[in-house]
């Protein structure tokens, strides 16, 4: 008997001690009443558009969504059926349930006790969150939630208990707060909602995933009709009523407000982490002292972004990629990379978390693969619509290694504001920023570098290369080739006709002719960050360059030959409306990268591909009549598509591949950058021209060519060689790569430059 009383008092001592070392933070701090009471005041930060209007929020308890009175009878009285019965008669820990956790748990070793969760409890969870602390996870951290749930109920009263738990608790579809919830799934405000909608959303917070009415309708109203018989148990309703609500069929009416869905969801990524480090890095307090906490303090975020813009971008990228992916997979059929190339698949499932984690716990690899071959229910993205399938993590993983991707960003180039920003084709699945993160081969949209640099180097815009092809002996007898088979040996083409129809071969002339080290040079002043290898074959877009950077690089060409830098966040005001931080645009005049004289040739060649060069598509299937100069570009292996578009208002540049870059489209037609990318800006285009808001920006107008370079540029497209040339030729199929030769163009020709500048 002495036996059984001993270890009675040494549980209840080494209980106390355990409860003791959790109480004063042995296992991390727990908030302090102070802490806690200061939850009232927490904000949302909002983010705005240009015109003020709301992008998107941060936050951790939103307490704008909803207020208790917008909260109906039916939906609280289920939540307490149903979750806590007792809810008005304890003080927020239900102190028999959870001595049975922490005994099953420490003496028995069963995880699956669980119970006993409060609603102040799983709201303490929700605000708190929970910390790994191994096999005793389940013990501490349902201890610190019921001294935090405590504390609350000392400091606020069953109603406000309720109301923050309604905006904190998660539903399906990764949604937080009653209000967000009501607006997914019914599109009506949480006053709105009858008892069937109240009891559907209620009934999800079991499982938010298996209970999701919108993957699971059956099981989610099997689910529903629980609640409300519970409700008829705990006397809230009557059984007629019940029977009323069950005989109804869950009607959806489901709206994307999700923080990962929703309109510019990448950009808003951007926008938070700048927000953190400018506040951070200038040591932005509030007025006693404190850091400011953007889930917080409700601080409003101005932007640059133009909501109709965005909305317009991505309408357009949405419509193009869900045809675009359908080709490249009909072109593809069963020979696809990603069904057939098992590296492709081995090493991207070597990248994924749960394979490091099993991995580390010394799994081998027969085993690791069995264990991410088992099947489970799922959701995969589709264009037309998801999918739920019996599916494996590795067929998971074999289904998104197929899908192409898309990154695209528009500028003011007189500022560099950012309007418009898409850095994938939907940030639920697909995180990585195309815009922020990636560096890819850029192609032919690196050749208006080369020629700039020509041009400014004094050579004659009229100057003429022959097309055929050369190859190189002291570069491996590397031979560039032109798209199409072109290599006529007595055809020459002038500099704008090579540069609008993108000539491989004469684009290697004539970074041969100007020096490569120059047209390195040139790219970076015009904003090129990243670092270029010294090879001629970047002339041919080679080298992995930003998306962000080359769309800087080419706001020189309608900024007074000045690079604009991107910028996302105009200023920052606390919840009182205080300036806290303002983007304060120098004034200084900064120094042209090159002359005038160059920027209105680069601007009339680039105008040609438009016209007449390989963007044509824009005037004959787009029918848009705007001042529009540009370049496409198609990589090596068909592996990526860009488009750049220029008008005197807006730079944009879109991209279009697949994640891997190993895997690219199967044939040029389909994977050149007319046909990939340049799709999306011709949509995104059209829609501005029907707005007359954007007037301002689509009849806008290039300044006018100066007369001596429109007499600079009369000259014939094309020429051949004559008869002697023809009989006795004079250029060679092979020769060396040459370094930078001397100025071409006559012997005046630097003055042109001189009075230009």
């Amino acid at each position: 008997m002495k036996a059984i009383i001993y270890l009675f008092f040494f549980l209840v001592i080494a209980f106390a001690g355990f409860y003791a070392s959790i109480y004063f933070g042995f296992w991390g701090k727990l908030p302090t009443k102070k802490e806690l009471s200061e939850l009232k005041q927490s904000q949302a930060t909002q983010i705005l558009d240009n015109e003020n209007r709301l992008i998107g929020k941060f936050y951790v308890f939103d307490r704008q969504s909803v207020h208790y009175n917008d909260l109906p009878q039916s939906l609280i009285d289920a939540l307490i059926a149903t979750e806590d019965a007792r809810f008005y008669e304890h003080d927020g820990v239900d102190n028999k349930s959870l001595l049975r956790v922490f005994f099953k748990t420490i003496l028995l070793s069963d995880d699956s006790s669980g119970g006993g969760s409060t609603i102040t409890l799983q709201l303490a969870k929700n605000l708190f969150g929970r910390n790994n602390y191994g096999q005793l996870g389940i013990v501490v951290n349902k201890i610190r939630e019921s001294i935090v749930a405590k504390r609350m109920e000392e400091l606020y009263s069953k109603k406000e208990i309720i109301t923050m738990y309604f905006n904190t608790v998660p539903f399906s579809d990764n949604t937080y707060g009653i209000e967000s919830a009501s607006l997914k799934f019914f599109n009506k405000h949480t006053s709105e909602l009858s008892l069937p909608e109240a009891a559907t959303l209620v009934g999800s917070l079991k499982a938010n995933h298996s209970y999701n009415p919108r993957l699971f309708p059956e099981r989610s109203q099997l689910r529903r009709d629980v609640v409300i018989q519970q409700m008829v148990r705990y006397n809230y309703i009557n059984q007629t009523q019940a029977a009323n609500a069950t005989h109804s069929k869950i009607k959806l009416d489901y709206q994307y407000y999700a923080p990962n869905q929703g309109v510019a969801p990448y950009f808003r990524e951007v926008v938070k982490k700048k927000t953190e480090k400018l506040l951070k890095a200038n040591k932005y307090q509030k007025p006693d002292g404190s850091d400011y906490n953007i889930y917080r303090d409700g601080l409003k975020v101005y932007t640059t972004l133009d909501l109709t813009m965005q909305k317009y971008a991505e309408k357009a990228m949405q419509k193009h990629m869900a045809n675009l992916q359908q080709t490249y997979e009909k072109a593809y059929g069963k020979n696809a990379p990603w069904l057939t190339q098992k590296n492709i698949l081995e090493s991207n499932l070597k990248k994924l978390k749960r394979y490091q984690q099993l991995k580390e716990s010394g799994l081998t690899e027969d085993q690791i693969h069995d264990s991410l071959s088992l099947k489970k229910e799922i959701e995969l993205f589709e264009w037309k619509e998801n999918k739920v399938v019996q599916a494996s993590t590795i067929d998971s993983l074999q289904h998104y290694l197929k899908f192409l991707n898309s990154g695209m960003l528009a500028l003011d180039p007189k500022n560099g504001a950012v309007k418009a920003y898409i850095g994938g084709i939907d940030y639920r699945y697909f995180k990585y920023d195309h815009v922020s993160q990636s560096k890819r081969q850029v192609g032919s949209t690196f050749k208006p570098f080369v020629y700039t640099a020509a041009i400014e180097n004094g050579m004659d815009p009229c100057t003429y290369f022959p097309v055929k092809e050369v190859t190189y002996t002291d570069m491996n007898n590397w031979t560039p080739k032109n798209a199409g088979g072109l290599n006529d040996p007595d055809l020459n083409y002038s500099l704008k006709k090579a540069l609008s129809n993108s000539v491989n071969t004469i684009a290697v002339k004539v970074i041969n002719e100007v020096g490569i080290k120059k047209v390195i040079d040139m790219a970076h002043q015009m904003g090129i960050k990243s670092e270029i290898e010294e090879v001629p074959s970047i002339a041919l877009g080679t080298e992995n360059l930003g998306l962000l950077e080359l769309t800087k690089a080419y706001t020189t060409f309608v900024n007074d030959s000045q690079p604009s830098t991107p910028f996302f966040i105009t200023k920052i005001e606390d919840k009182h409306g205080k300036l806290i931080y303002e983007n304060k645009a120098s004034s200084e005049k900064k120094e042209k990268v090159f002359s005038d004289y160059t920027r209105q040739v680069m601007l009339e060649f680039m105008k040609a591909t438009i016209d007449e060069g390989t963007a044509t598509r824009l005037r004959n299937i787009y029918h848009l009549p705007n001042n529009i100069a540009g370049k496409t570009g198609t990589t090596q292996d068909n592996k990526d598509g860009w488009f750049v578009g220029i008008t005197p208002k807006l730079v944009t540049v879109t991209w279009v591949g697949n994640d891997d870059q190993r895997i690219g489209f199967s044939n040029t037609r389909i994977g050149q950058g007319a046909n990939s990318a340049l799709p999306i800006f011709g949509e995104f285009m059209q829609a501005l021209n029907k707005d007359e808001k954007f007037n301002a920006i689509t009849r806008a107008k290039f300044e006018k060519t100066n007369p001596r370079i429109i007499k600079d540029l009369d000259c014939e497209l094309t020429k051949e060689n004559g008869f002697f040339k023809k009989l006795f030729g004079s250029d060679k199929n092979e020769k060396q790569f040459k370094k930078a030769k001397k100025k071409k163009g006559g012997i005046f020709s630097f003055l042109k430059r001189k009075q230009e500048k």
